[in-house]
């Protein structure tokens, strides 16, 4: 897809790290101009203590051959927001591709407590960094994405709408903030559809991010060491997956046809055939349902 986005122009809120830093790496990938916004750069870190940052992210993008630009935003204020936006128009005079990935609720959640034994203002906080952030942000950027036909929403989230719909996610605020979003594509989609504009909720696997990987003691170079600890952990992949995803979305002329669908980065790996870093294309819910949830010993022949 090199070259695929040459002449775009994306926004991805919260791209500090994880999914948002893989999603703008490939829109870089495929020639895009790439904002990416967050709140920790290299003279200021966020409440999350983490060492990525906003600038290390547009590098990436460059490198890997687009142009990354670093704004630090705080999506929950709206006066940034639109700063943001306005920039953006006065710098490219317009905006093809809006990622809503902004998220932060990690630390807030503690799982399975009920409503009334989880601490309302952690859970009340994660939902308005899981929902409000995103309302925000397409209030603001939405009006510059319609102003020419054919603009991409992503809505990234956690679970396909089919698993969520039939799995509780193990704490009544992540529930509610992962199936929200998903419902808040569906709806952008009804008002975007007739200014020729597409809007899709879109869920990576299981994510190998650099939290994650943290919390296993491993690296990407030696991930699979993981799998000593969680052996289902053999399905995992690499933000980029989710990233080329995203960008396979943006290439497609006809993407309209999944206006207000519920995507995953293994769906979509089959249909626009791309795979992982390591060259195998990871089929996480598929897995999650038949192998995992069903008591049956790890193993990821058939699923990657």
């Amino acid at each position: 897809m090199t070259n695929s986005l040459r002449g775009k122009v994306a926004l991805v809120a919260g791209g500090t790290r994880g999914a948002g830093r893989g999603i703008a790496t490939e829109l870089g990938a495929a020639g895009a101009t790439v904002y990416v916004t967050g709140r920790t750069t290299r003279v200021q870190q966020s409440d999350y203590c983490r060492p990525e940052t906003i600038e290390d992210t547009a590098d990436l993008v460059t490198a890997a051959g687009g142009r990354g630009v670093a704004v630090q935003v705080d999506h929950l204020v709206g006066e940034q927001v639109e700063g943001l936006v306005k920039r953006i128009r006065t710098e490219e005079g317009q905006l093809d591709i809006l990622v809503n990935d902004i998220w932060g609720g990690e630390h807030l959640t503690e799982w399975n407590k009920p409503v009334w034994e989880h601490s309302l203002d952690k859970g009340l906080k994660m939902l308005r960094l899981a929902i409000d952030t995103h309302l925000i942000t397409a209030h603001y950027a939405l009006p510059l994405m319609i102003e020419k036909p054919g603009g991409l929403l992503i809505e990234v989230t956690d679970g396909t709408a089919g698993y969520n719909a039939t799995h509780y996610r193990l704490c009544p605020f992540y529930d509610l903030a992962k199936t929200s979003v998903t419902r808040m594509a569906w709806a952008h989609a009804q008002d975007l559809a007739p200014h020729g504009a597409t809007a899709v909720a879109i869920t990576p696997g299981w994510l190998r991010s650099e939290m994650m990987l943290d919390i296993y003691g491993v690296r990407e170079e030696n991930w699979m060491d993981a799998t000593k600890v969680q052996p289902h952990f053999v399905i995992s992949e690499t933000p980029r997956f989710i990233g080329r995803a995203v960008a396979a979305l943006a290439a497609d002329t006809e993407r309209a046809r999944w206006n207000g669908q519920s995507l995953s980065s293994g769906q979509l790996a089959k249909v626009y055939d791309f795979n992982d870093l390591d060259g195998s294309r990871p089929d996480c819910w598929r897995y999650i349902t038949e192998v995992q949830e069903a008591g049956k010993p790890a193993d990821a022949s058939g699923y990657r």
